[in-house]
């Protein structure tokens, strides 16, 4: 097979479906079964995997005002994919994977990733902008694609269901950790730890864009009914990129860190990450919705206790190795937080079933079952 893999999620800040695209493609190299692999970035084709880089401030502020402004958007949409298109026509041969939901148009052999269906499902947790410009590209992607993949099989079902596609048509291939996410001594984290004031084993992380649908809101209202002198002993500790509708939970950061039991990082460096997982005591995260919730594998694969919500595909992940509750359940969200970190027998019996759950997903199976997709089309 000659395949084009789509790499434009692959920038800075590297988020999830970044992530996901390059570890994807580094296996997909690896492939015996993929005779050439190429790679699609903008409408420039290459045979090397970009890396993300980060980019000046100036640089974003035009990006989201891009993204803000109707007619900028709408000019994007209708221009950006015909670019695409150009440059694949000049290889009729190829099967194109967009990893990052769109595909377009007059493509012969195609597939794209469906990682959730949060702008049909969600709505209200996402800009009025991007549900409008998403929706309209990925109706347009439904209708284009001859398979679909999903991260898993939460999202397979909810996508042939809502859209009333036949089960064949979509395939899961579950998402992985990183080979950097995995146990390490306190020595190892401390160069990391300690410019943050952070002691290994004392502080409960989360991470994620700061964005309604992650329910931090929530998580603050549970850690806030901690006993004051376990918060300031374990702090909460939040990473996350700012993302939209956050203006009051910066506040509330604030307040936190003011009182001892908060602390806000802002964005993490993707080498930094695993150090900062593997220093946790728990690891906190009770999203509304996800479509897969790789934080929660990355941080069993770092031996460190999950607490979450029950919610979209999180049970698929973690199994029986965390503690669950209805995302918005705050007393109970309290109450199971307050066990991961005091409950020794029971954080002990999370890691080692943490750790074993977490080798049941790998890259390498995410490519192999992305290239079952591969050999429908």
């Amino acid at each position: 097979m000659k395949v084009i893999f789509g790499t434009d999620p692959i920038k800075y800040p590297l988020t999830g479906i970044g992530r996901y695209a390059y570890e994807l493609a580094n296996c997909l190299k690896e492939s015996s079964e993929i005779s050439e692999l190429l790679f699609l970035q903008g409408r420039n084709l290459s045979r090397q995997i970009p890396t993300a880089r980060e980019i000046t401030s100036s640089g974003q502020g035009l990006r989201r005002r891009v993204q803000k402004s109707r007619f900028a958007s709408e000019l994007y949409r209708l221009t950006a994919p015909w670019l695409k298109t150009h440059t694949l026509r000049k290889h009729p041969d190829a099967i194109y994977h967009s990893p990052n939901f769109y595909l377009p148009p007059n493509v012969d052999r195609c597939l794209a990733t469906f990682h959730d269906l949060s702008v049909f499902t969600w709505s209200q947790c996402h800009p009025a902008e991007r549900v409008r410009f998403m929706q309209k590209e990925l109706l347009l992607t439904i209708k284009r694609a001859d398979i679909l993949v999903t991260d898993s099989e939460f999202t397979r079902h909810e996508l042939a269901e809502y859209f009333n596609l036949p089960l064949s048509k979509v395939y899961s291939a579950q998402l992985a950790s990183s080979g950097d996410f995995y146990p390490r001594e306190t020595e190892e984290i401390s160069c990391v730890l300690s410019p943050l004031d952070l002691k290994p084993n004392q502080y409960c992380l989360f991470t994620g864009s700061i964005e309604p649908r992650k329910n931090i809101e929530t998580l603050l209202d549970a850690y806030e009914r901690l006993p004051l002198e376990l918060r300031l002993n374990i702090p909460l500790v939040i990473s996350g990129f700012k993302g939209w509708s956050s203006e009051g939970l910066h506040q509330r950061f604030e307040r936190g860190q003011k009182a001892g039991w908060l602390r806000y990082l802002g964005y993490t460096k993707s080498a930094d990450l695993p150090l900062l997982f593997a220093g946790a005591r728990s690891f906190l995260f009770p999203s509304l919705y996800e479509g897969f919730g790789l934080p929660v594998l990355e941080a069993m694969a770092s031996g460190v206790p999950v607490v979450c919500s029950d919610s979209a595909s999180l049970p698929e992940v973690v199994g029986d190795c965390a503690l669950m509750c209805a995302a918005m359940d705050v007393e109970t969200l309290t109450q199971l937080i307050q066990k991961s970190i005091e409950d020794e027998v029971w954080r002990e019996e999370a890691r080692i079933k943490g750790l074993n759950r977490a080798k049941h997903f790998s890259w390498q199976r995410c490519a192999q079952e992305t290239i079952l997709a591969y050999q429908q089309v």
